[in-house]
Order: structure tokens, then C-alpha cells, then sequence
């Protein structure tokens, strides 16, 4: 009983987060040009059930649609289909993307401090990845992360030292960390600040570059001569890895994504679930 209430609570305080964000921003909201601007199934109820995926820890939104199908129809009274509930979520992906950051609106973020990494996102197993074609047009490359090769994506994520993820970008595998390009956009909506690096970023001649495009300055642990700070910096850069490791355990590497575009709206739905939990807007 307790379990199936406590999705009631996260059914509810998810609706109302979005329907709010929503209602505030008509602009955003009215995005339709057709005759059904205002359909029965609002887009509000198309997102929660789509981040109710996060909270049952399923491995598809599939699975997390027909999950709440079968167990709270009463809640989504007019539910469409899954297809027709897929291609919508799908048109939605621009709000998502808003949603990742009003997320942490009211989450307190002091000084301009923020930790940049990445996360492999393989698209098949593996011994696959020699044959595989899915996504491969779409940019989907060979990699190496800490754990060896992959065949897939690379997830480049900048999160405040505080926490909460503030932007992301996804990239083929081969694409290195220290890109210029990728740091720069990443970095483009913030207003200066410290970006900490892990020893892969230490003395690296990008940080002019990143200075004169961004204002923002690189450091790496290593960089810093004091051993008290050198230790702080590490446990703050623990935070991101506390935050990727989340992600793996919803089940980031478990792609089942047909198209890049369903690739990347299904990552922005798990960062805005993550951004909702460090919020505390969802436990």
C-alpha cells in the first residue's frame, strides 16, 4: 500500500510541477499551429508519465506507460495510445529541455563554481558493435571510457558544485572531452565562473581559449599546490560522480532509443528526473 501511494504522491507533485511551468510560460505552451491546440490528454500528463519512468525504475517508457496503464488509467482518463503518446513526447522535447532547468530554480546555487564530465552511452553491446547500424548514420562512433571501448555516444554533462545538472550535450564517442567546441557550448548560458576539471584537464592549453570565449577559467585538482584545497576540490568533484552514477542506475547505458532524437529526449527526461530529485521536488 505505502509503495502505491507513494507513486500517487509522485504522480501528482510531478503533474503539478510541469502543469505550473506551463501555465507560467503560454508561450511555450501553446507551441501547436493546428486546429487541436487544446488536446483532452494535456501535454502536462504526455511529460509525467514519461518521467514516472525515473521513479519505477523501468527500463523503457514503454514500460513505464503501461505500467500506468494498467495500475492509475484513473488518473489519465483520456490516455491515447502508446504510439500516439511516444510521437508527442517526442514533440515536446524543447519544453523538456526548459523543465531541466526550472527544475533548479529554487535550488540554491552559490558562486559560479561547476564540475565538467562525461558519460559513455553505448548503443549496443560490445561484440554488436562491429555490425551495428543503429544510429550509426546519426553519428553513433567507436570510444573509450574508463572501462574500455564502446560503440555508441558520449554524454558531456556541467553540473554546479552545489548540485543539480545545468547542461548537457551529446556527442559521437570519439569526440574528446577537452573540446573546445564542446566546452564552449556548454559553457555559453553561464556567466563566467570556475570550471573544475578531473587530471585529464590539468595544464591544458584549451583554458585561454575557454577564457577568451566564456569568461570561464579551467582548473584541475593537480593544478592546486595546497593539499587542503587539493582535497576539497576532489570531494566536490565527487558530487558529479555521485550524479553519473545515479544515471548509470537509470539504466543510462541501456539504450533502446530508434533515432537520436528519441535518444536525446529520453537522456533529457532522466536529467530532469535527477534535477527534480536534487531539488527535493521528488524524494
Amino acid at each position: 500500500m505505502s509503495s502505491i501511494l507513494s507513486i500517487e504522491v509522485a504522480l501528482i507533485t510531478t503533474y503539478l510541477f510541469v502543469a505550473d511551468f506551463l501555465a507560467a510560460h503560454p508561450r511555450l505552451a501553446n507551441w501547436r499551429r493546428s486546429r487541436n491546440r487544446h488536446p483532452a490528454f494535456t501535454d502536462a500528463e504526455v511529460i509525467t508519465i514519461a518521467l514516472m519512468q525515473g521513479c519505477l525504475g523501468c527500463s523503457t517508457l514503454k514500460q513505464a506507460y503501461l505500467y500506468i496503464k494498467h495500475n492509475h488509467q484513473s488518473a489519465f482518463p483520456k490516455l491515447c495510445s502508446y504510439g500516439r503518446w511516444i510521437v508527442r513526447l517526442h514533440a515536446l522535447q524543447p519544453i523538456v529541455g526548459y523543465l531541466v532547468e526550472a527544475a533548479l530554480a529554487e535550488h540554491k546555487r552559490p558562486g559560479h563554481a561547476y564540475i565538467v564530465d562525461s558519460k559513455p552511452v553505448p548503443v549496443c553491446k560490445l561484440v554488436r558493435g562491429v555490425h551495428a547500424r543503429l544510429l550509426r548514420e546519426e553519428g553513433a562512433a567507436w570510444g573509450k571510457s574508463s572501462t574500455g571501448w564502446y560503440f555508441g555516444f558520449k554524454l558531456h554533462l556541467i553540473q554546479h558544485w552545489r548540485g543539480g545538472i545545468l547542461a548537457g550535450m551529446l556527442t559521437p564517442a570519439n569526440i574528446s572531452d577537452l573540446d573546445a567546441d564542446v566546452l564552449s557550448t556548454l559553457c555559453s548560458h553561464l556567466n563566467g565562473g570556475l570550471l573544475l576539471g578531473d587530471e585529464g584537464y590539468q595544464s591544458h592549453p584549451l583554458r585561454p581559449v575557454l577564457k577568451a570565449q566564456t569568461g570561464m577559467g579551467l582548473l584541475s585538482a593537480p593544478d592546486v599546490a595546497n593539499k587542503e584545497r587539493r582535497r576539497f576540490l576532489h570531494q566536490v568533484r565527487k558530487r558529479i560522480e555521485t550524479s553519473l552514477s545515479l544515471l548509470w542506475r537509470l539504466l543510462l547505458d541501456r539504450v533502446f532509443s530508434r533515432s537520436f532524437a528519441g535518444l536525446w529526449n529520453t537522456l533529457l527526461l532522466k536529467i530532469l528526473y535527477l534535477n527534480l530529485r536534487v531539488a527535493g521536488i521528488l524524494s
